[in-house]
C-alpha cells in the first residue's frame, strides 16, 4: 500500500467531519465566528481562485519528494493535511506540484535541513496529502502552512493556509479568512482539508 492509498479519501474526511461536527468537537467554534471565517474556496463557491500570500523568508527550493514530513520522536501534534487542486471550472489538476514548509511546533523553521518540508504531485483525481504535525507560533505570526503549487507548464500560486479559531488570526496583518482551513479533531490528531483553485490549470 502506498502511502497517498493510507490517507483519508475527500469523503472520508467531509463524513468525519460531519459526525465530528454532530459531537460538537469541530474546530469552528467561537474564535473561528467572532473572526468571521469564510468557508473554505472550493469550486462551487463562484469560482474564484485561491488568494495569493507572500512567500516569506524561510522557503528553501528542492525539498524532498515525501508526503510524510514527521520525523522519530518529532514533538508536535500530528496533522494530516489533504485536499484536490482543481481548475476555476473544477477539473481536478493531475501532476500539479505541492510544495509545503513550516516550522516546527516551537515556532521554528529548519533553515538548514529540509525537516517539515517536502513535496508532492497530484494524481488523476487532482488529490494531494501530507501528514506533518501543527506548527508552533512565533513573533507577529498566527498558525501558518506555506504552500506553492504549480500546474504542469503553469505559473506559481504561492499562499498560506490557516487554522480556524487561532487567537492570534485577528492581529497577524497577513491572515486571510480565505485561506482557513477546515480542521477537525480525530483522538490526538487533526484532519486539515483544502482544495487549491488555481487561476489557470
Amino acid at each position: 500500500m502506498s502511502d497517498s492509498d493510507r490517507f483519508l479519501s475527500r469523503r472520508q474526511i467531509l463524513t468525519t467531519t460531519g459526525s465530528f461536527a454532530a459531537g460538537g468537537l469541530i474546530l469552528l467554534a467561537d474564535g473561528a465566528a467572532a473572526q468571521g471565517s469564510a468557508p473554505t474556496p472550493s469550486c462551487n463557491d463562484g469560482d474564484e481562485p485561491t488568494v495569493a500570500e507572500t512567500e516569506g523568508p524561510y522557503f528553501k527550493p528542492r525539498s524532498p519528494r515525501r508526503s510524510d514530513l514527521r520525523e522519530a520522536g518529532m514533538a508536535g501534534r500530528p496533522v494530516e493535511l489533504s485536499g484536490q487542486v482543481l481548475t476555476r471550472d473544477c477539473r481536478p489538476v493531475m501532476g500539479a506540484l505541492v510544495d509545503l514548509w513550516h516550522s516546527d511546533d516551537k515556532g521554528v523553521y529548519d533553515n538548514k535541513g529540509f525537516r517539515l518540508r517536502g513535496h508532492v504531485f497530484t494524481g488523476a483525481d487532482g488529490r494531494y496529502a501530507f501528514r506533518t504535525i501543527m506548527p508552533g507560533l512565533y513573533p507577529g505570526r498566527t498558525r501558518h502552512y506555506h504552500v506553492k503549487v504549480q500546474a504542469p507548464g503553469k505559473a506559481v500560486l504561492t499562499t498560506q493556509f490557516y487554522f480556524p479559531g487561532e487567537e492570534r488570526n485577528a492581529a497577524d496583518d497577513l491572515f486571510r479568512r480565505e485561506l482557513v482551513m477546515q480542521v477537525t479533531a480525530a483522538d490526538n490528531a487533526l484532519l486539515a482539508g483544502f482544495d487549491v483553485v488555481l487561476a489557470s490549470g
